[in-house]
């Protein structure tokens, strides 16, 4: 079986790892932060000293970390995957980047001797324990036809969106719609608790009317409940409609609600909720409306 080094290992990257371990292979990983490698040492998994030693060992390299500073950290430099890439390795980011430096990444790897593919996911933790992500791929499909294995023990779902770079448009357009349809959801939800509608009955009847929507599903009772646990931090939804606000900007497209998004996420995280689930942006509403939306009170 292939050999995989694994580097990062947060909310996302650390029960994608496990699985991969679940299902036999030889996993190398490596955190910026050791204590998280702790739990996946545990499962058999080996621990690089850094991304150079993580990625010497491997024939397939697998990165999931938050944003372009960070993927660019662990890739370049003395201690990063490229430095210690072998040819005929194929390099996989799990990360929502710009699709700029994947096209600058998909390039060093390849003048290393290396294939890359752009893979960032769509489902949050859960979806990540379970197995059970969709992961939108950009890159060559033999590449990809070489490594389908992973991805099946991963996800649920391939989707290949064409040459390096369309996984991570995909994931932006994809996130972009995320973002508003929970700010739609959360607005209703705001005009029905100031009009005195009860909440319960209110999200009941949005799941089974037109407005239904995976929103409604994954973060209707927590936006009730008050239970702003993190499946997907605030933060990093608004680092990704940051990042479909200047991708849109490049190339011309108006975008004026993804920008309005963009607005009420960045209030959210200057309110210091940005550690939080993004179904937390529902507590600059219910400041705005004076009352609680949910059963509980602020």
């Amino acid at each position: 079986m292939k050999k995989i080094g694994f580097i990062g290992l947060g909310t996302m990257g650390a029960p994608m790892a496990s699985n991969l371990l679940k299902a036999g292979y030889e996993v190398i990983v490596y955190n910026r932060t050791g204590a998280k490698s702790a739990p996946l040492a545990e499962q058999g998994a080996a621990v690089a000293a850094s991304p150079k030693e993580a990625a010497a060992a491997a024939d397939v390299v697998i990165t999931m970390v938050s944003n372009d500073a960070s993927v660019t950290a662990i890739y370049e430099g003395q201690d990063g995957v490229l430095a210690g890439l072998r040819p005929g390795v194929t390099v996989i980011d799990c990360s929502t980047i710009s699709p700029a430096l994947v096209r600058k990444l998909a390039e060093q790897v390849g003048s290393l001797g290396g294939a890359f593919l752009d893979a960032p996911v769509t489902g949050s933790s859960p979806a990540a324990i379970d197995g059970t992500l969709v992961f939108m791929i950009g890159g060559a499909a033999d590449t990809l036809a070489q490594v389908m294995d992973l991805f099946d023990t991963m996800g649920k779902k391939v989707l290949h969106m064409g040459e390096n770079g369309s996984g991570a448009v995909a994931k932006l357009a994809h996130n972009t719609i995320v973002g508003i349809n929970n700010l739609a959801l959360i607005e209703g939800f705001a005009i029905a608790a100031k009009s005195g509608l009860p909440a319960d009955a209110f999200l009941e009847l949005v799941q089974l009317g037109s407005a239904g929507s995976k929103a409604a599903e994954l973060k209707g009772r927590k936006i009730i409940e008050h239970d702003y646990t993190n499946q997907f931090s605030l933060a990093l939804m608004l680092k990704d409609l940051k990042l479909a606000s200047s991708l849109t900007d490049g190339s011309g497209i108006p975008a004026p609600m993804l920008n309005l998004a963009k607005s009420l996420f960045q209030a959210g995280e200057t309110q210091g909720y940005g550690d939080e689930d993004l179904s937390s942006v529902a507590k600059l509403y219910e400041a705005w409306i004076g009352q609680s939306i949910g059963g509980k009170e602020q």
